[in-house]
């Protein structure tokens, strides 16, 4: 069974930072392309970013690309967004989540829909 176990929400003042960690579980890491995605309340999901564990493409969205950044620790089948500088408007649930059993997705991690997701870890930025 497929998990994908966030971490490391929590409120924040603005420009401050937070690490999102997201762990795998019951998938091959090295095949999977994983990413964050969030929901604020009354707008629709919005993808952040992307990576392919076996060293492939990776995708960040241009919105946020000045101030996250996403990367994995192989061994630890772990994928971390760094967020800097939040403000409020980046006040969310935010989701891991992966594009599991797609051929080619290394090529094209985040381009495509997540077909799993996480339970969410909320990120509030307010002073």
């Amino acid at each position: 069974q497929v998990q994908l176990l966030e971490s490391g929400g929590g409120s924040v003042q603005p420009g401050g930072s937070l690490r999102l960690s997201c762990v795998l579980r019951g998938y091959s890491f090295s095949t999977a392309c994983i990413g964050w995605s969030r929901q604020a309340p009354g707008l629709p999901r919005q993808k952040l970013a992307a990576i392919y564990g076996g060293g492939g493409s990776q995708y960040t969205a241009n919105s946020v690309k000045s101030r996250f950044t996403i990367s994995q620790d192989v061994a630890k089948n772990t994928v971390y967004l760094d967020m800097n500088d939040l403000k409020p408007e980046d006040t969310a649930m935010y989701y891991c989540a992966a594009d599991l059993g797609r051929p080619g997705a290394w090529t094209d991690c985040g381009l495509h829909d997540f077909n799993h997701w996480g339970q969410g870890t909320q990120v509030t930025v307010s002073s």
